[in-house]
């Protein structure tokens, strides 16, 4: 039996914490198998995942090969079944689409040939310039339940429900990504039919005639109004048009779901995956929780998967990561906990040109921070390499072979094509290792957080698809850009975590946000906002909620009309928006409680009328106020209507006079540290990460009191810890350590070294075994073991009981 409940992946009774490896068993051959498994078991991983090419399995129609008959690597029940043997959970992904470098992104050309109305027409009428279809037309449903007939079959018999080991399911992939990639959203006679009935259900006649001067039911009409439409309507076009595709592309996930469970697959998980990182960044990335949310929160059993495709966890990018867990958690439902099914990881030298170059903390930074917040399945993704063979029809496309990447296929995984292990597969196996070895207590651990919140709109991220002629849409995407992510990520939320603020998030467009459950919330804000939102928002601060916005105070509806119903219930009005150029150097000086900052240069500023209101920034030479504090009602805002830096002791300052404040914290003179805490039933762990090349030395408190014993850390450069405190093993508890947990018992611990002095403070009634790589100190009902080693010569050690 297997659970999605309390945030946790629970089989047979038990939470489980999931470390896949994705093994494309197409790409190898047959003979091939049992190295890479192995190689993914010496890693510390407890499951395999993959796709499941139609391409490849079905090149002519009807020509289904699940078993290895036409080649031997498409054996997919063969292999499933070696997994099996080798104690491994199986995470199946059967499309239809894959991507994976896939020609047609793994749909079979002869789909597209027989059926070539589901390939979509766009604006204007053009063809998309990505290789999709319409995911909903009925003879594109048609072919895929055929497909979903036969791999489900496969599937059914080996569900671990059923005895075997797959545990979940994947529901297509990446969906609606390649429409947002081209902005080419899918606009075929059987999408804008589907759409006009849509808009039928959701508004008046009359209503529909206000915001689309044209006849719906002339199928002329409509396709030259919705494919081609006037700048009068493009705003109400954009959203309406944002809102059906969410609706669409949920629809068509449950119809996949209802093909899996008509051929015998029920009682798993069914995963949605989310795309959206890129060039190293996450700003992008909620985009794809805007697109498929309602896809995976419109009924139980569903789980949501990030793509996370970071580079280096640095300065400049931790927390992307961070945010975009606390975005996805944002939007689930109550019993679903995050994973991340495409977890990138080895060199990113994925252009076959060495151009990647990862640092080996690349994937060990990542699958930390991940963990710390909750994450019950990491998939990494790619795990090994293979080849891409060619197939027996030529389509003279200029290899005619399975994928686009030539003969060889992952050259950026931590296992070569041929099999190699490459400098990063020591640490990313030593991080996953580590998760393993406490893997029961992480399963059911949260992160803690502080009285604080980070704000999420999907629909500030409702920018798949733009008509390109349309300057109102343009003017409003460029301002949402702007304000929803970029600056308020890099100043605000990275300024909040250097400061030790652990937060989730809180989506307060679809969801109530009350004081009780949010004291204090951090909005990065647009000059447009939801009149439902902006509602929403006074109402939080007259009841006692404290604000920190950052960006622009909304001015307008996310349609483009005027609304200032915040504003107004905080008594402000926008004078201006003052933008920087090569003639003007606009300059912001500090004011208030924000003093003696000194000026510096911004890009950009909306200055206030304000009354009854403590300044805190004003633009030099017009003494115009671009940030204040106000008390609203029971409440309080700090407003910061300006492009203002990262400056970690003016966001705390802000943040505490709101209401919040920290809990965990450090005494190092310099930032680049990451630290939160997981916690259950008075069991913790601290995780802490150096984002510098540099060594760290630091104390640790928790509410002012200092933690392992007072000791003082060393974090090497570019390392993480993940240090436990009052952690129970059977008959031995560990009150603290400075070192990380490889192995717990029975009758023996195996240890990580990290320092040039190691302490681990165990409480039992057994006595710890002599030894020439420790000594031993009593302090209470402590017992001290003391490392002889240093951690940078020898970093690992076993502590035996008897």
């Amino acid at each position: 039996m297997i659970e999605i409940k309390n945030k946790q992946i629970i089989i047979d009774g038990k939470p489980e914490l999931l470390m896949c490896g994705e093994i494309h068993y197409f790409r190898l051959d047959r003979e091939e198998w049992q190295d890479r498994i192995d190689k993914l078991k010496a890693a510390g991983c407890n499951a395999v995942a993959t796709y499941v090419p139609w391409l490849c399995h079905e090149p002519e129609e009807g020509r289904i090969d699940l078993e290895g008959k036409t080649r031997p690597e498409l054996d997919l029940t063969g292999f499933i079944d070696l997994c099996a043997e080798n104690d491994l959970y199986f995470f199946l992904r059967p499309g239809p689409f894959i991507m994976a470098e896939m020609k047609n992104e793994g749909i079979p050309h002869w789909v597209i040939d027989k059926h070539p109305e589901i390939v979509p027409l766009t604006w204007n009428g053009g063809k998309t310039r990505a290789k999709t279809l319409d995911y909903t037309a009925p003879a594109f449903l048609l072919e895929t339940k055929k497909w979903y007939a036969a791999v489900m079959k496969v599937a059914a018999t080996r569900l671990h429900t059923n005895g075997g080991n797959i545990i979940a399911v994947q529901l297509d992939n990446e969906i609606g990504m390649l429409s947002w990639v081209s902005n080419s959203p899918d606009l075929t006679d059987n999408v804008l039919q589907d759409f006009s009935g849509w808009l039928k259900e959701r508004y008046t006649p009359e209503e529909i005639l206000v915001r689309y001067p044209f006849d719906l039911d002339d199928e002329e009409e409509r396709k030259a109004g919705i494919r081609s439409p006037d700048e009068a309507y493009s705003a109400e076009l954009h959203y309406d048009l944002g809102y059906f595709m969410r609706f669409r592309f949920a629809r068509y996930v449950a119809i996949l779901r209802e093909f899996s469970e008509e051929f015998g697959v029920s009682d798993i998980p069914f995963v949605v995956n989310i795309h959206g990182t890129g060039g190293g960044r996450g700003l992008m990335f909620p985009i794809g929780i805007s697109q498929l949310y309602e896809s995976y929160t419109q009924a139980p059993g569903y789980l949501s998967g990030s793509d996370i495709y970071f580079g280096d966890l640095t300065m400049e990018t931790f927390q992307d990561l961070y945010l975009i867990n606390g975005f996805m958690d944002a939007v689930h439902n109550k019993d679903q906990p995050l994973t991340s099914v495409e977890f990138n990881c080895g060199d990113g030298n994925f252009g076959n040109n060495f151009s990647g170059r990862m640092d080996p903390s690349a994937s060990d930074f990542k699958t930390r921070m991940c963990i710390a917040q909750g994450n019950r399945l990491l998939n990494y993704y790619l795990f090994t390499g293979g080849r891409n063979y060619r197939m027996e029809k030529s389509y003279n496309d200029g290899n005619d072979r399975i994928a686009h990447t030539g003969e060889r296929h992952g050259f950026a995984a931590p296992v070569s094509p041929e099999g190699e292990l490459n400098y990063t597969f020591p640490r990313m196996a030593r991080s996953i290792q580590t998760m393993m070895a406490v893997s029961n207590k992480l399963a059911v651990m949260n992160e803690e957080r502080d009285d604080v919140a980070f704000a999420f709109i999907p629909d500030y991220y409702m920018t798949e698809s733009r008509y390109d002629n349309s300057d109102k849409m343009a003017a409003i995407y460029q301002n949402i850009q702007v304000n929803r992510a970029a600056g308020a990520w890099e100043n605000m939320a990275r300024a909040m975590l250097i400061s030790g603020y652990r937060f989730g998030s809180v989506d307060i467009q679809n969801k109530s946000i009350t004081p009780e459950d949010t004291p204090v919330l951090a909005l990065a804000s647009a000059r447009y906002l939801h009149v439902s939102v902006q509602k929403k928002l006074v109402d939080y601060i007259q009841n006692g909620g404290g604000l920190l916005l950052y960006g622009e105070v909304p001015t307008y509806d996310m349609e483009g009309n005027p609304c200032t119903i915040l504003a107004d219930a905080i008594g402000i009005q926008s004078i201006k928006n003052t933008n920087a150029d090569l003639e003007y150097k606009l300059s912001v000086y500090a004011d208030g409680w924000a003093k003696p900052r000194p000026e510096i240069r911004l890009h950009k500023a909306q200055t206030m009328d304000v009354r009854d209101a403590e300044p805190l920034f004003k633009v030099y030479g017009t003494d115009e106020i671009c940030g204040f504090e106000k008390s609203t009602g029971k409440g309080r805002v700090v407003i910061v209507s300006c492009a203002y830096t990262c400056d970690p002791d003016f966001f705390k300052k802000a943040l505490e006079k709101l209401g919040a404040r920290v809990s965990l914290s450090h005494d190092c003179k310099y930032h680049g540290l990451f630290m939160t805490s997981t916690a259950h039933d008075g069991e913790k762990f601290i995780h802490i990460l150096n984002l510098d090349g540099f060594d760290k030395e630091f104390h640790v408190y928790e509410n002012g009191n200092a933690l392992f014993g007072g000791y003082k850390l060393q974090l090497q450069s570019k390392d993480g810890v993940m240090l436990p405190v009052n952690v129970a093993f059977d008959e031995v508890t560990i009150a603290y350590s400075t070192a990380e947990v490889m192995k717990a018992g029975p009758g023996s611990f195996e240890f990580r070294l990290t320092q040039s002095e190691d302490r681990i403070a165990f409480v039992t009634t057994r006595d710890v075994a002599p030894s020439q790589d420790y000594r031993i100190e009593k302090t209470g009902d402590k017992t001290i073991v003391i490392s002889n080693k240093h951690a940078k010569v020898d970093d690992k050690l076993t502590i035996s009981f008897y």
